[in-house]
């Protein structure tokens, strides 16, 4: 399956029927509590904000890569959950979902909390690292941030 196969969807939480919520936390879940290993409050109540913006790739109707976008304080986007299905690894779609998120956040500053060994990714997107390096659910992470471009907003 090639990437460009793949449907982008964006949609806030009241957009979102509860058949796609519920496969958005179950990839979300089965990547970050299970696979790694991560028992941690999944539900942060931050999804269903209002300047939440869900992102995802789907092929006949499966979710393959997932993101959020965040309305953070002072104009800034938060990119977070970034994720993709173990079968659909190896295929850009995680670059995909991080240009369409750029796209949507157009000329407002971004920031995440990288998993270190993913921050030259991150990096390949015009991020660069703002802190020291720390351990969150035994995973060592990175603060990272990219000023704004020019661009749609969502």
């Amino acid at each position: 399956m090639e990437p460009q196969t793949l449907d982008v969807h964006v949609a806030p939480f009241a957009e979102l029927d509860t058949r796609t919520f519920h496969d958005l936390l179950r990839l979300r879940i089965d990547v970050f509590v299970v696979e790694q290993h991560c028992p941690y409050p999944e539900l942060d109540g931050r999804d269903v904000e209002p300047g939440t913006r869900h992102l995802w790739l789907a092929h006949d109707g499966v979710v393959r890569a997932y993101l959020r976008l965040l309305a953070d304080p002072g104009g800034v986007v938060r990119i977070g959950r970034v994720v993709v299905a173990p079968a659909a690894r190896g295929g850009g779609l995680a670059g995909r979902l991080m240009t369409e998120a750029l796209r949507l956040a157009g000329d407002r500053p971004c920031v995440l909390e990288a998993q270190a060994h993913l921050a030259g990714f991150y990096a390949g997107h015009g991020f660069t690292v703002t802190g020291p390096e720390y351990v969150e659910d035994g995973i060592p992470h990175l603060p990272m941030r990219r000023s704004g471009a020019d661009g749609a907003k969502y």
